[in-house]
């Protein structure tokens, strides 16, 4: 009876111990899948982004601005696409900083709400062959 109870447990320690070794492979696998997800490096962003050039327009107050944007997006095809698209940014833009007036320009929060504005835009009315992930401001002038 002994050598039977011996048996047991034994094939119960040994299935205990291919399980333990199987999720650890699988817990291990998902983590090198995520590292292959990691950032992309600054030569992919700079390969995938989209300079514009300099815009200078009134604002709803009396006040100008005149900024610089970088759009990065999540493709070479979507770069290729913003590049075409280059006169429907800028009139984006334009029509964006005439809605706002310098005190909702002025500070971080203001050029943050911006570009989270011009991002939701490019996306939901251009975008058709990817996306824009992130929005730049390169050069600043509010007067």
């Amino acid at each position: 009876m002994n050598k039977k109870l011996l048996a047991i447990m034994m094939i119960i320690l040994l299935a205990i111990a291919a399980l333990g070794t199987a999720a650890f492979f699988v817990i291990k696998g998902n983590a090198s899948e995520k590292d292959t997800k990691k950032e992309p490096t600054i030569d992919e962003v700079v390969e995938s982004s989209v300079a514009i050039d300099e815009i200078t327009t009134n604002l709803k107050s009396d006040n100008y601005v005149r900024l610089s944007i970088k759009l990065e997006t999540d493709s070479k095809i979507a770069k290729e696409e913003l590049e075409k698209r280059d006169f429907q940014i800028k009139d984006t833009v334009i029509s964006l900083l005439g809605n706002m007036t310098a005190d909702q320009m002025d500070g971080e929060k203001g050029r943050e709400a911006f570009k989270k504005e011009l991002k939701d835009k490019l996306n939901s009315e251009y975008m058709k062959e990817g996306k824009v992930k992130k929005v730049y401001i390169t050069s600043f002038n509010l007067q």
